[in-house]
C-alpha cells in the first residue's frame, strides 16, 4: 500500500516534524508539506526520507497559516496513493479530495479554541486584537468543516482527545507518539539541566529563569528555535534580553549534540503550557534522567511523579524546590524507572498502532 503523509510545513525543529517523519519512514511513505527547510531535515537525521513540496507559503503569520490551507485544499494527489494521513493543523484541508484517510491529530488549533483569548490578548493594539479575532473567528468554521471530511482521528494523547471531543464533538483514538529509544544513552549525570523546546510563549520559560535565578548553585543549558517570520520571534528577543547568568541558551542543535547533552545532563526541566503530549520527557527518560514538568497536559501521561521525576505546580518555586530534591537524590538513582517508562513509546509500538487505525478505516470500523 502506497502511503501518503501531510504535514503542514517543516521549519524549525520540534516534535511535530519528528513524528511526521517517522510516520512517513516506519509506513514506507512519501511526506507531502509546503516548506521545507533541508537544514531541519538534516538535522533531524531523516535524509532517507522522500519529501515533496506543493508550494511555498506566504512567510508572515496569519498568512501563513492561511496560504497553507488553501495549499492544501487545491491539491489533489488522490490517484498516486492508497491511503492518506494528515499530522498537522493545515494540511487537513486536503481530507475532501483523499481517502480513505486519518488524521493524526496533535491538538485542535489551540488559538481558535482553548487559547484564543490568549492569542488575541497578546497582539500590542486594538487594531491587530480585532484582527485576530476576525481571522480566529473565520477560520474556526472553515477547521470545523475540514474536519468533517476525515474519516478517522487518531489523538496523541487522552488530553488531545478531550480537546478533540470539546471542539469537535467526535470521538478518537488515542495512539502516543513515538521515540527512538536506542538512540538514546545515558552517559553521567553532569553539572547541568536541560531545557528542550520551540522558544514560543506557551512553553513558559520564564518561569525556568525565574527558577534558576532562586538556584545559582545549578546550571541551565535551554535548546530550541523558532520559524522564522513566526510571531514567537518577539517573545524570543524579550529573553535574550534578560537570561539569568546560571542559564545558557544554546538556539537549535543537530540530533547528535542534543543526545550527548541528554546523555550528560541532571535531568529535563519541562513548563509548557497544557502540553499537548510532550516528546522530551519521554527522550530524557530514554537517556535515564529524570524530568520536572508541570503538572498539566500531556506530561501527566508521561512522567510518574517521584518515580520518574516530578510534577509540579506551573510556578517558580516549586520548580526551584523539585531541582533541589532531585540534585540531592542524584540522577543515577532515576536510572532504571526512567529507561523502562521510556520503553513504553517506542517506535515499533507507534507504527504497529497506527497499522491498526489505517486497518480500522480501511474494514469500515
Amino acid at each position: 500500500m502506497k502511503v501518503a503523509i501531510f504535514y503542514d510545513f517543516i521549519g524549525a525543529v520540534g516534535g511535530g516534524e519528528r513524528v511526521a517523519l517517522a510516520l512517513a519512514r516506519g509506513l514506507g511513505g512519501d511526506l507531502i508539506t509546503t516548506d521545507v527547510d533541508p537544514d531541519s531535515v538534516k538535522r533531524l537525521g531523516f535524509d532517507d526520507v522522500t519529501i515533496i513540496s506543493l508550494g511555498k507559503t506566504i512567510p508572515v503569520p496569519p498568512l501563513k497559516q492561511i496560504s497553507a490551507s488553501a495549499i492544501f485544499r487545491r491539491c489533489d494527489l488522490s490517484d498516486d496513493y492508497d491511503f492518506f494521513i494528515f499530522t498537522g493543523n493545515w494540511c487537513h484541508y486536503a481530507a475532501k479530495r483523499h481517502k480513505p484517510n486519518l488524521w493524526y491529530c496533535y491538538s485542535p488549533v489551540r488559538a481558535f479554541y482553548d487559547l484564543r483569548a490568549s492569542v488575541v490578548s497578546r497582539q500590542p493594539n486594538p487594531i491587530l486584537k480585532s484582527l485576530a479575532a476576525l481571522w480566529i473567528n473565520l477560520h474556526r468554521r472553515f477547521d470545523q468543516r475540514s474536519v468533517r471530511s476525515v474519516e478517522r482521528i487518531v489523538a496523541i494523547s487522552s488530553n488531545v482527545q478531550r480537546r478533540i471531543e470539546e471542539a469537535y464533538g467526535r470521538r478518537s483514538a488515542v495512539v502516543y507518539p513515538p521515540v527512538d529509544v536506542e538512540r538514546f544513552r545515558f552517559e553521567g549525570c553532569g553539572d547541568f539541566w536541560l531545557s528542550v523546546n520551540r522558544i514560543y510563549p506557551e512553553k513558559r520559560i520564564e518561569l525556568q529563569f525565574q527558577a534558576f535565578r532562586a538556584l545559582p548553585e545549578e546550571r541551565l543549558v535551554v535548546v530550541g528555535g523558532y520559524s522564522k517570520g513566526d510571531f514567537a520571534a518577539r517573545y524570543y528577543k524579550k529573553l535574550a534580553e534578560n537570561i539569568p547568568d546560571n542559564v545558557t541558551m544554546l538556539g537549535e542543535v543537530s540530533d547528535e549534540e542534543l543526545f550527548a547533552l541528554y546523555s550528560r545532563c541532571k535531568g529535563l526541566i519541562c513548563t509548557a503550557m497544557d502540553e499537548d503530549f510532550g516528546l522530551t520527557p519521554v527522550e530524557a527518560m530514554a537517556s535515564g534522567k529524570p524530568v520536572i514538568a508541570v503538572k498539566e497536559g500531556g506530561f501527566l501521561e508521561s512522567v510518574i511523579d517521584g518515580v520518574t521525576g516530578r510534577l509540579v505546580e506551573p510556578e517558580a518555586e516549586s520548580i526551584a524546590e523539585a531541582v533541589r530534591e532531585a540534585s540531592e537524590r542524584g540522577c543515577l538513582s532515576y536510572r532504571v524507572a526512567c529507561r523502562e517508562r521510556a520503553l513504553a513509546f517506542s517506535g515499533e509500538r507507534f507504527i504497529r498502532l497506527m497499522r491498526d487505525e489505517m486497518a480500522a478505516v480501511i474494514e469500515g470500523n
